[in-house]
Order: C-alpha cells, then structure tokens, then sequence
C-alpha cells in the first residue's frame, strides 16, 4: 500500500498510531513500527528526560521509523523539539500551538514535520510555516478534539493543499480506512483502537470500559469552556456537566480533571478517571495484537477497494 505519506516517512502501511499521553509509550510504539505502521511517542506534559527514555527503548525494540508527538503547552516543549532534532526522529507531531520556530531545526535535522489539525484555518496557518504534511483530526476522536467531522475535514483538506493527508477520528477497521482514501486521505491514524490491544500498557479496566461501551457512551465535556474532551461517560463526567451547566469557573473545571487521565489509564479509576476514547469504542469487542490490528485492517481495505471496483 503506497502512497506519498509511506514514501515520506518510510513506512509499509500508512497506518500511524495516535500520540495518546500516558499510553503511547515505547511498548505500544514499537509494535506499532515494527508492524510496519509508524508509532509515535506521546510525550504529553512529560518531561524531556522521560521522552529521551522511550526514544532509545524504541530503538531497542526496533529499527523502524517512528515519531514523537509534542504538546506545545508543555513547559518542556522546547527541549523536547531540541531533543527531537538532536536525536533525528523520523517525524514530529503538534498539537495545542505553533510549531514555526522548531521547524527550521527540525528541517536540518531531516526530521519531517505533520502537525495535528482541525479546521482549514490553522491548516493554512501550517501550511505556510513549511510542514510535510497534515494530521486532520475530526470530532470523533477521543480526547481534545474540534468540531468538525472527519468526513467533513479530510475532502476540505484535499481541495485546499497538494500534501499527503493523514486522516483521524472516527476509523477503526478497513472501511473506515477505505473511506478516507476515497476522502483524499493517504493515511489514517487511529488512537482508540490501539489503546485496545494487547501491547498497549493501559489498565485492564480502560480496556474493559471501552469494550463495553455502548454507541451512546461517548461524551464531550467542556464546550462552554473552549476546550471540549471527548470520554466515555462515567461519574467524573456527569459531575462535570453538572458544573459546566450552572456556570463553574474554567479554573475550577480544570482541578476537577486534574491527573484524570493517568488516574485511569494507570490506576484504572474508571469512576474518577479520563476514559479518553473515540466514537468508535462502541465497536470494539476484543483485545487483538497490534500486529492483527494492522494485518486485518489493511487485509479489509484491499478486499473493500477491489471488491468496489466492479461499480466503476
């Protein structure tokens, strides 16, 4: 499967792993790569000593391509990008600011650069700054997310740049990467489903809450605020839109949530925790290897793109 994206990064399959902080460490990257798809390290709020960590324990585990993902809102973001450049990553991802004043350095580190998007402005904004690429993120990602759907982004992204477009949010098996082909995407990136595998250090009980989420699980809080997150529902979030509704302060939202995601991702605190997950959880049913993940989903797509060609 060849497109411009795997040519880019060096890559069999275009299938990139979402940079999810607190999961995506070096266990769940590597496999990622090795597997032929391309595992980014979600350095998150971590600090710079932790990313070089995973960076050389995924150079342990494998010879393939991978990438970090940054944070701009991270007090050690500027060492980290150092530290991306110094150590030559295969490609860096960005989100929660600009990039522009890394990317000169990321350049002569021959580092590529794919910051995550949602809407065609900030596109535009990245475009112009010299990046390779787009992550066009819809709101049927987990986590932080934006408003529009990937359906919507992705043909908007394709009509407006001559870039390889990575499509995300709302993709878990080979129809779902079939369709964003069809979009204009070259590649997709998936996060929730990852997160369900069994390379992935997640505590058991993230696993099981995804797998037994229904389609009506999925909740957004904080779009009073500006900064919506997208969870599957538990105690935490009815407290939240309890609160959101009577009109709490950001600040006081925000203590709420404090350390939410490692409470669940780590502890497992399902009740209390941030069960970041995409739409898509309602449809996962099992814990397969990462490699299965990859194997079938591109099995799919190949079965669905020739099967389809009898309509042409």
């Amino acid at each position: 499967m060849k497109t411009r994206l795997t040519e880019l990064l060096g890559i069999e399959y275009p299938i990139m792993q979402g940079g999810m902080a607190w999961v995506a460490d070096h266990n769940l990257v590597a496999a990622v790569s090795e597997a032929g798809g391309l595992g980014i390290i979600g350095a998150g709020a971590a600090p710079t000593s932790w990313v070089k960590e995973q960076i050389h324990k995924v150079r342990e585990k494998t010879d393939k391509p991978f990438g970090v993902n940054i944070m701009l809102l991270n007090e050690y973001a500027v060492e980290i990008a150092e530290l991306v450049a110094h150590e030559k990553v295969t490609m860096v991802t960005t989100g929660a600011g600009n990039p522009e004043r890394f990317i000169p350095m990321w350049k002569d580190a021959g580092v590529k650069v794919l910051p995550v998007v949602a809407s065609l402005g900030l596109a535009k904004r990245m475009v112009r700054v010299g990046i390779d690429g787009l992550i066009v993120e819809g709101t049927e990602a987990g986590g932080h997310i934006g408003d529009l759907t990937t359906m919507v982004l992705v043909p908007e992204m394709h009509n407006n740049f001559d870039l390889p477009i990575v499509a995300a949010g709302g993709i878990y098996d080979g129809r779902g990467m079939a369709a964003a082909f069809m979009l204009g995407a070259e590649a997709i990136q998936m996060g929730t489903r990852f997160v369900v595998t069994k390379e992935a250090n997640v505590h058991d009980n993230y696993k099981a809450a995804i797998i037994k989420a229904k389609d009506i699980d999925s909740k957004v809080t904080g779009r009073s605020t500006g900064h919506p997150v997208r969870t599957i529902r538990n105690a935490q979030t009815l407290k939240y839109t309890k609160l959101e509704k009577e009109g709490t302060s950001f600040e006081e939202l925000e203590r709420l949530t404090e350390g939410g995601l490692r409470r669940a991702v780590i502890d497992g605190d399902i009740k209390t925790g941030s069960l970041m997950a995409g739409q898509i959880a309602g449809l996962i049913e099992d814990i397969p290897s990462v490699s299965d993940v990859i194997k079938t989903i591109v099995n799919e797509t190949k079965g669905i793109i020739k099967e389809n060609q009898k309509y042409v």
